[in-house]
């Protein structure tokens, strides 16, 4: 029962590490203004509204490996045979995204590409599920 309950916390830990990691990535080659940094949430909008396509797909990236990682880490914990704990985190990050999304004037690619990522949550959980059956 611990697990099952450890397996939220670990699965988003886990995909948290991602994303920053991959945005701190994609803010190394693309550097946000400063002043988006430190919170100014004006600063970011407009960095957002004329970032190069490369910018914001980083993000996507980060959402696509943290959902895997995520969806993995959450079922190996589990160890429960489900994908429970892993659609739990999936719905999680994507609550997260999507009210990110309305904050933040993101084009209609990001959105979908945005909502779709997170079922990547399962392949993550299926490859966990497949490896620890052997």
């Amino acid at each position: 029962m611990l697990r099952r309950i450890l397996a939220v916390p670990a699965g988003l830990i886990a995909g948290i590490i991602c994303i920053t990691i991959v945005e701190k990535i994609g803010h190394s080659v693309y550097p946000p203004p400063a002043a988006a940094g430190n919170g100014d949430m004006e600063a970011m909008k407009e960095y957002i509204a004329s970032a190069p396509f490369m910018a914001l797909f980083f993000v996507i990236i980060a959402y696509a490996l943290a959902a895997l990682v995520s969806g993995f880490t959450a079922s190996k914990v589990a160890n429960n045979g489900k994908h429970t704990s892993a659609a739990v985190c999936g719905v999680i990050f994507l609550c997260i995204t999507i009210y990110m999304m309305f904050s933040l004037p993101t084009p209609i690619w990001f959105w979908i590409l945005g909502i779709l990522t997170w079922g990547l949550v399962f392949v993550g959980s299926n490859i966990a599920l497949r490896t620890s059956k052997g």
